[in-house]
């Protein structure tokens, strides 16, 4: 698969970046979009969760477990603007 585009994120303190806007709407990655993260051992993928069936759900986390974790008042400060 060719490269497309190539633009650039800084990572928070906490680990998070922000997708540029450009790339979101021509993904059609919208707000409350869920995507799915891929880690190989060279590269990192983002997809949109509809890309998978339903069995490749269950060896994903779920929302609930994750947010433990996500969901705090520095996170929505932080995700508040994009």
């Amino acid at each position: 698969m060719p490269l497309l585009e190539m633009k650039s994120a800084t990572i928070t303190k906490k680990g998070q970046i922000a997708i540029p806007k450009d790339i979101r709407e021509k993904e059609g990655f919208k707000e409350g979009t869920k995507i799915a993260i891929l880690a190989f051992t060279d590269h990192v993928e983002l997809r949109p969760m509809k890309q998978f069936n339903e069995k490749m759900f269950t060896a994903l986390a779920s929302e609930k477990t994750l947010s433990k974790d996500w969901n705090s008042k520095e996170d929505e400060e932080a995700w508040k603007n994009l």
